[in-house]
C-alpha cells in the first residue's frame, strides 16, 4: 500500500507538504495541493491514518454532547434540534464531529444502576471536550466528564458552583417565567397550575408536594417555577404537576387531570415549563370542549417554531436556542485551542411573546 512518503516522492514535495494538503490546505497554493492529491489518487493512497494523526496532535476532531435524554430526543425535540443546529453552525465544526452521549432518566427501579452505565460511555468517548447540556445536579455523567480532565462547558444546567469552574451558558429562566406569570396575573387570573416536564431524574409523574419542589435537581425547572411564584398574586403556591418528560402527549395527560372537572375547581390559567407541554394542554382543552383562552389561558416556554402555528397561536417565552448553541460551541472550541478563557458565565435574555392563548379569566 502506498504511503505518505511515496506520495511526497511522486509529487516532488516534502512529506510535511503532503500532510498539509489533507490537514492544513490553507498553507498550500491551489496548484501544489492539486499536484499532491493527484499523486495520491494515482498511487491509491487513501490519506493519513486518522488514528495516527490524533495520536500525533492529541486531537481527535470531535466534541461530546452529554444530555439527560434518550438518543432519539436529540433528533425529535425541537428545542434540542435548534440547540444542536446552533452548535453545528459554528464555522470550525465543518471539520469537527459531534458525539452524542445520552444519559436518559431512569425509573425508580432502574435509577440505582444509572451511574456506571453513564460513566462507561463518557470514559470511552473519543472526544476533545464536552458540552454538558441540561444535566441534573449531581449527574454521574458530569462527574465522569470532569474526571477525564478535558475542556468542559456547562449549558443550561447544572449551574456552576460558587467557585465557578467551567464556563456556563444559560438563559434568564426565572426572569422569563416571571414575565409569563405577571402577564396572566395582569389579565385577572387567580387560579393557576404549573406543568413541569420533570423535577428529578427519576421520571416521576403526578403532583409535586413541597418536599419534592425543595429537592428538585433540575435547575431550569427550579428557576422557572420560582419565576412564576415571584409574580403570582397572593403568595400562594399553585399545584405543580410533573409530567415525567417533555412531550405533548405527556402534557396532554397531565392537563386532562387538571381540566376534566367542574369550572369552579379547575385552573383558569396553566403555565407550562415548555412549549411541548403547552401544546398538550391545547389538545386536552380541545378534547374536553374547552375554549382557549375563553375557559383556560395557556402559556409555554421556548418559542419553538411550532408555537406561532399552534391552534390557537401560543403565548410563550422566547429563548435564543440557536444562539445558545453557537455560544456553547464557540466557548468549547476556544478552550480546546488554548486561547483566551471564555466568559465564566453568560446569561441570555428571555422574552414574553403574547399571542392568542392568553386572555382574561372566564366570568363566574
Amino acid at each position: 500500500m502506498a504511503t505518505l512518503r511515496d506520495v511526497a516522492r511522486v509529487a516532488g514535495v516534502s512529506h510535511t507538504t503532503v500532510s498539509n494538503a489533507y490537514h492544513r490546505p490553507e498553507r498550500l497554493s491551489p496548484e501544489v495541493r492539486r499536484r499532491v492529491l493527484e499523486a495520491a489518487r494515482t498511487l491509491g493512497y487513501p490519506g493519513p491514518d486518522p488514528l495516527a494523526a490524533s495520536l500525533a496532535t492529541r486531537r481527535v476532531g470531535a466534541l461530546g454532547v452529554l444530555f439527560t435524554e434518550a438518543l432519539s430526543y436529540a433528533f425529535t425535540d425541537p428545542a434540542a434540534v435548534l440547540f444542536l443546529q446552533g452548535v453545528a453552525g459554528v464555522g470550525e465544526l465543518d471539520a469537527v464531529g459531534l458525539t452524542l452521549l445520552p444519559a436518559p432518566p431512569r425509573t425508580p427501579e432502574e435509577h440505582d444502576g444509572a451511574g456506571p452505565v453513564v460513566d462507561d460511555a463518557v470514559h470511552r468517548a473519543v472526544v476533545d471536550g464536552f458540552l454538558a447540556y441540561s444535566l441534573s445536579d449531581g449527574h454521574p455523567g458530569l462527574a465522569a466528564a470532569r474526571a477525564r480532565g478535558l475542556p468542559l462547558v456547562l449549558v443550561d444546567e447544572p449551574e456552576p458552583g460558587p467557585d465557578g469552574g467551567e464556563p456556563f451558558i444559560g438563559v434568564d429562566d426565572r426572569g422569563g417565567a416571571r414575565q409569563a406569570a405577571a402577564h396572566l396575573a395582569g389579565l385577572g387570573h387567580r387560579r393557576f397550575a404549573v406543568l413541569a416536564d420533570r423535577l428529578g431524574d427519576d421520571a416521576r409523574t403526578g403532583r409535586a408536594d413541597d418536599e419534592r419542589l425543595r429537592s428538585a435537581t433540575f435547575a431550569v425547572g427550579r428557576d422557572r417555577i420560582a419565576g412564576y411564584l415571584d409574580a403570582l398574586p397572593g403568595g400562594g403556591r399553585p399545584p405543580v404537576l410533573e409530567c415525567g418528560g417533555n412531550t405533548a402527549g405527556l402534557g396532554h395527560q397531565a392537563a386532562l387531570d387538571l381540566l376534566d372537572r367542574p369550572a369552579s375547581e379547575r385552573p383558569t390559567a396553566i403555565l407550562a415549563l415548555t412549549d411541548r407541554l403547552a401544546q398538550g394542554v391545547l389538545t386536552a382543552a380541545r378534547k374536553l370542549g374547552l375554549s382557549v383562552p375563553g375557559d383556560v389561558s395557556v402559556v409555554g416556554f421556548d418559542d419553538l417554531p411550532e408555537a406561532a402555528d399552534a391552534d390557537p397561536p401560543l403565548t410563550t417565552v422566547r429563548q435564543p436556542l440557536l444562539e445558545k448553541g453557537r455560544l456553547a460551541a464557540r466557548a468549547l472550541l476556544d478552550l480546546i485551542a488554548g486561547g483566551p478563557a471564555p466568559a465564566p458565565r453568560t446569561i441570555l435574555p428571555a422574552e414574553l411573546v403574547v399571542r392568542a392563548t392568553s386572555g382574561p379569566p372566564p366570568r363566574a
